[in-house]
């Protein structure tokens, strides 16, 4: 697989760059230290992958993968930072960004994700996945527990006894929920809360 850098910290990319090409199935194509040398790279040099920084002069790797999505280039994208902000990641995952690792993340591993996304595969760090579903997660914890109900097929009285509130109360939950969701019903509220992983098993 044919693979750009961009990195705007020369030392760290020229050692990533030296250690994947020691990888059998990887030929590093480009190292760009800005954005838009990383764009002008992968055009040039038809990558299939782009190995890209987020804070970068000129264009930081995020708007360089949305002019990638936006060019409907077939190079793929895997981020690669130090920022563990899930505001970033729900902004990658937009631009249709295949990987978003840590830069803590050893070089044989960073080797493997890059193959899993050559085949196709996304890979996330495990730790942002779980901090963007908290985020994105509308649901309050009492809201949940009564989607939780519901699943169960309880109604609305036995969920008012169970925790001790009065079915108003519990039906301005549900109708809360379902607006959250963007729910049909209280049913379809419970498939797409499930989902999404927003209900504990």
């Amino acid at each position: 697989m044919r693979i750009v850098i961009a990195e705007d910290q020369g030392m760290l990319r020229s050692a990533v760059s030296q250690l994947l090409a020691l990888e059998e199935d990887i030929e590093i194509v480009g190292e760009a230290d800005n954005g838009e040398q990383a764009l002008r790279l992968i055009r040039e040099k038809n990558a299939d992958i782009a190995v890209l920084d987020i804070e970068m002069p000129l264009l930081s790797g995020l708007e360089a993968a949305e002019k990638l999505r936006d060019e409907g280039r077939e190079c793929r994208v895997a981020i690669v930072t130090t920022f563990a902000r899930s505001g970033y990641l729900q902004r990658a995952v937009k631009a249709g960004v295949m990987g978003y690792l840590l830069k803590d993340t050893p070089v044989s591993e960073l080797a493997e994700a890059l193959r899993k996304i050559h085949a196709g595969k996304r890979v996330f760090s495990p730790h942002l996945t779980f901090s963007m579903m908290e985020e994105i997660n509308p649901l309050t914890k009492r809201e949940t527990e009564i989607l939780l109900h519901l699943k169960k097929g309880d109604t609305v009285k036995e969920v008012s006894k169970t925790l001790y509130l009065s079915p108003a109360t519990i039906r301005n939950y549900i109708s809360e929920i379902i607006q959250k969701l963007e729910a049909r019903n209280r049913m379809d509220a419970v498939s797409i809360a499930e989902n999404k992983g927003w209900l504990p098993e």
